[in-house]
């Protein structure tokens, strides 16, 4: 194998950028271990006092995640959303955002997001890290993103997420969000942002398995709960594409019924997660490594579909609204993909 080099002569910009991305993945993943690898060497070899207050922190993290879903009200410390690091991360790429209808902010939304990829990279940049281009776009609008409950148990990353915007994608802390009150006289809307605008990435883990460059292969068909949720809290659905989301990394091959692929969907059927092996460079290479490709990405913000309230959604209108999810990606895939996506001829949309 030929290892292509990364050239002497990079702008420091861009070495800037490459930086940014590296130190956050590095540093995120490394969080998502050790911290659990820290709490134990804590409880095994510290001493009374410190054993007593890891204790005492995880057993907060239980009651307060039981207790609130871990929701953190409101944007948070801006400074956490939009900052020098993550401002570099979006430019890596570059992460774009594009609007293509209003998001009035009389009530609340729930953004259908695809395709998953294998980071979700664009919707946790767009809506969580970097909000300032969705302020600018939205305004009054707080952008979230939900992600595995089970993600708000882990020690110290937890707090992270909340600081992010990330919320649970469980039904509970989805309920609390998207039936939370549009009025700007309340009391929860004196940060003056009057809606809940809550990003699901709907093909989840199964969806990441498909991931693959130029393979536009969503998860759809059979995934109907969140517009149920739509439903019963009288949520607007918003599709949204991110167009570039698959190549910026690759993974090991795992087609249909091969070992690989019957060992992660037995993985994910026992704790949500796809154990995925990423394929895309190094710092210093393009070879080969786990960092993702500068690769475009461009989230593209869809038409609200609105619905009629109801706690006992019909499963005839529950059809019909999940039809009009589908069509209104088919219809955003060919409408922009010959702007979005290289060597578009080649892609094609596939929903399973």
């Amino acid at each position: 194998m030929k290892i292509e080099w990364a050239p002497r002569e990079v702008p420091m910009e861009r070495r800037r950028q490459t930086f940014a991305m590296a130190f956050f993945i590095v540093s995120f993943m490394i969080l998502s271990f050790g911290s659990y690898i820290l709490c134990a060497a804590l409880l095994i070899y510290g001493g009374l006092i410190i054993r007593s207050v890891v204790l005492i922190y995880l057993v907060y993290v239980y009651v307060n995640h039981s207790r609130t879903h871990s929701i953190m009200d409101g944007n948070g410390w801006k400074i956490n959303r939009n900052n020098w690091l993550f401002r570099h991360y979006r430019d890596y790429f570059p992460v774009q955002l594009v609007k293509t209808a209003e998001l009035p902010p009389n009530k609340n939304y729930i953004m259908a997001s695809f395709p998953h990829g294998i980071l979700g990279t664009g919707i946790s940049i767009n809506m969580g890290l970097d909000i300032s281009k969705w302020l600018e776009l939205f305004p009054q609008v707080r952008p979230k993103v939900a992600t595995l409950d089970q993600n708000f148990l882990t020690p110290i990353v937890r707090g992270l997420l909340r600081s992010w915007g990330l919320v649970s994608v469980s039904k509970e802390a989805l309920v609390y969000l998207l039936t939370k009150s549009n009025d700007p006289k309340h009391k929860d809307n004196r940060d003056g942002f009057t809606s809940n605008a809550v990003a699901i990435l709907v093909g989840g883990a199964q969806e990441a398995l498909d991931s693959h460059p130029g393979k536009y292969i969503l998860t759809l068909k059979n995934r109907k709960g969140f517009v149920k949720m739509a439903i019963r809290t009288g949520s607007s659905i918003v599709p949204t594409f991110s167009f570039g989301e698959v190549d910026i990394l690759d993974q090991v091959a795992n087609p249909p019924n091969s070992p690989i692929r019957r060992f992660q969907d037995f993985v994910k059927r026992f704790t949500g997660i796809s154990p995925l092996i990423p394929k895309g460079r190094g710092v210093f290479n393009y070879t080969f490594g786990f960092l993702p490709n500068r690769r475009r990405i461009v989230q593209v913000v869809g038409s609200p579909i609105d619905v009629v309230q109801s706690d006992q959604p019909d499963a005839a209108y529950v059809d019909k609204i999940h039809k009009q999810v589908i069509e209104a990606l088919e219809k955003m895939f060919e409408k922009y993909k010959d702007e979005y996506i290289p060597n578009s001829k080649q892609s094609k949309l596939i929903i399973h």
